[in-house]
C-alpha cells in the first residue's frame, strides 16, 4: 500500500521568506532593533507566548516590537533572524522582519510572569496558521542546534555566533559549523490482511503505541534505513518501501521521513520479535480494532506525521484518547 499526502503536515507548513542574503549584513541585529517595524518572537525553554485572543480571532504568536523585549548591548543573548513574513492577512505587514530571541528566566518573567501563557509547539501546532507554525518550528530547530553546538567539535573552543544566528565560527581556526538536522524514517507497515503494525517504546507508558521509527545511519539511503530499522525493532523483514512525505520534528533536531512498507512474502505476521530495549511490545491492528482501542490506547497526537499516516490508512479520525506526545 502506498499513498502521498494531499495536505501539508502540521509542522511542514510555512509562509516566511527566510531571506538568507540578509544574514551576512554587518550589524544586522543593531539594524533590526533600531527598526520599530521589526517583530520579535520570544522563546523561553522551548516555549512561546500567544497573542491575546478575543475569542473572535484566530490564534497567533505574540510577535513583539523590539522595545518590548529588552536586550543588553553587552549581553544581548542568543538571537536568530528568521526572515520576512509573507501573508497579507495578518497583523504584521508583508515583508515584516522577524527575529527569535531566547530569553533567560528573569527576562521571561519580566515579559510575562504567568508561566501558563508560555506554550509548547506540540500543543499549538494544529491551531496556528501556516506562517506561525513555520516560525515556531524554525526557531525551535535552530535554537536547539545552538544549545548543543556551543563549542568547536575540533578543538573545543567556544564558538562565536554569526550570520544572523545561522553559523557558529571557531575563533581558533575560523572553521564554521552550520545547523544540522538528523533524518529519521517512520514507517507504516502492513501485512497481507492490510493490518498495520504498531509498537510501544520503552520510554512510554505501556498503553502508548505508534508507528516504528529510527534514525538514518551515515552512508545509508532512506529506503535501506527502512528495511534495517524495521528488522532491528520488530524482527520482521519488510519490502517495497515507498516515500509518502516528510515533516520537521525539532525535538530536538530531526526530520521525519514517512514511508509505507509491506511485510515480506516469506515472513509470518506472528514472527514479531520486539528488540526488548527500545521496543517492548508489538501488535497488529485492523481498522476496526484500532477504532475500538480508543478507550485504552494512547496514539500519536495531531501535530505528528504518525498521526497523519495512521489516519490516512484508517480513513477516519483517530480515537479521542490520542495525546500530543510522540512523532
Amino acid at each position: 500500500m502506498s499513498f502521498t499526502f494531499t495536505t501539508r503536515l502540521p509542522l511542514s507548513r510555512h509562509a516566511v521568506d527566510r531571506d538568507h542574503l540578509s544574514r551576512s549584513i554587518p550589524g544586522l541585529f543593531d539594524q533590526l532593533w533600531a527598526d520599530s517595524a521589526t517583530r520579535v518572537l520570544p522563546v523561553w525553554h522551548g516555549k512561546i507566548l500567544l497573542a491575546p485572543n478575543d475569542s473572535t480571532s484566530a490564534v497567533h504568536l505574540a510577535l513583539l516590537p523590539p522595545a518590548r523585549v529588552a536586550v543588553s548591548r553587552q549581553n544581548p543573548g542568543l538571537r536568530v533572524y528568521l526572515g520576512r513574513s509573507l501573508p497579507t492577512d495578518l497583523p504584521e505587514p508583508t515583508g515584516t522582519r522577524i527575529v527569535a530571541a531566547q530569553l533567560d528566566d528573569d527576562a521571561a518573567a519580566r515579559l510575562e510572569p504567568d508561566e501558563s501563557r508560555w506554550v509548547n509547539l506540540r500543543t499549538v501546532a494544529t491551531v496556528l496558521g501556516d506562517r506561525d507554525t513555520g516560525l515556531f518550528t524554525e526557531a525551535l530547530g535552530v535554537l536547539n542546534w545552538h544549545a548543543s553546538h556551543a563549542h568547536c567539535p575540533r578543538c573545543g573552543a567556544a564558538t562565536v555566533v554569526e550570520e544572523g544566528g545561522w553559523v557558529r565560527r571557531c575563533p581558533v581556526d575560523n572553521s564554521q559549523v552550520f545547523p544540522r538536522t538528523d533524518p529519521a524514517v517512520i514507517v507504516l507497515i502492513t501485512d497481507a490482511d492490510d493490518r498495520i503494525l504498531l509498537g510501544s517504546n520503552a520510554m512510554w507508558e505501556n498503553n502508548r503505541y505508534s508507528l516504528l521509527a529510527g534514525f538514518v545511519e551515515p552512508g545509508e539511503a532512506l529506503e535501506s534505513a527502512v528495511i534495517r530499522e524495521m528488522f532491528e525493532e520488530s524482527g520482521l523483514r519488510v519490502t517495497d518501501p515507498a516515500y509518502v512525505g516528510s515533516q520537521p520534528w525539532p525535538f530536538p533536531a530531526s526530520i521525519m521521513c514517512g514511508f509505507t512498507a509491506r511485510l515480506a512474502d516469506d515472513q509470518q505476521a506472528s514472527d514479531l520479535r520486539p528488540d526488548g530495549a527500545e521496543i517492548l511490545a508489538l501488535r497488529w491492528f485492523s481498522r476496526q480494532e484500532l477504532l475500538d482501542a480508543g478507550a485504552w490506547m494512547l496514539l500519536p497526537g495531531p501535530s505528528s506525521i504518525a498521526h497523519a499516516m495512521i489516519e490516512r490508512w484508517l480513513g477516519a479520525a483517530l480515537p479521542a484518547a490520542t495525546e500530543l506526545i510522540r512523532p
